[in-house]
């Protein structure tokens, strides 16, 4: 079996948060879906539990990060092309996301990113490995 990520993130309306991640194009595994949480399928292997707040503390004994005020995590993706980094920025706008930093170009890399509806950091980036420096 290969491995597979699961990311569980803390929400705080479910609905609110499946419909921005479906408008993202990544789909709804309703297998693990219930009314306290919800799987995205990001990829065949990558997956992100949305959970709500007062099921995700059942996981843990530490208190929730509210990330619209601070950082929990930074979560990178990779995607196809520019092309289709801009596109997802688009896409997350338009769900409700916000573009929160600056587009950074650095030739081998382009990378954007976005806060989904909760606050969680997103960053999409398109990387030609053939053009990365042997120097960083």
């Amino acid at each position: 079996m290969k491995t597979k990520i699961f990311l569980n993130l803390a929400v705080k309306d479910l609905n609110k948060a499946v419909a921005f991640y479906n408008e993202l194009g990544f789909p709804t595994n309703p297998k693990f879906t219930n009314e306290k949480g919800a799987c995205i399928v990001i990829d065949e292997n990558i997956f992100v539990m949305l959970l709500v707040e007062e099921f995700y503390k059942t996981f843990t004994k530490k208190q929730i990060c509210d990330a619209s005020k601070a950082s929990e995590v930074l979560i990178s993706i990779s995607l196809d092309s520019r092309e289709k980094v801009d596109e997802t920025i688009q896409k997350a706008i338009k769900a409700g996301g916000t573009d929160y930093i600056e587009a950074k170009d650095y030739g081998w890399m382009y990378q954007r990113t976005f806060l989904d509806v909760d606050g969680h950091h997103w960053e999409v980036f398109y990387m030609d490995e053939s053009q990365i420096p042997n120097e960083m």
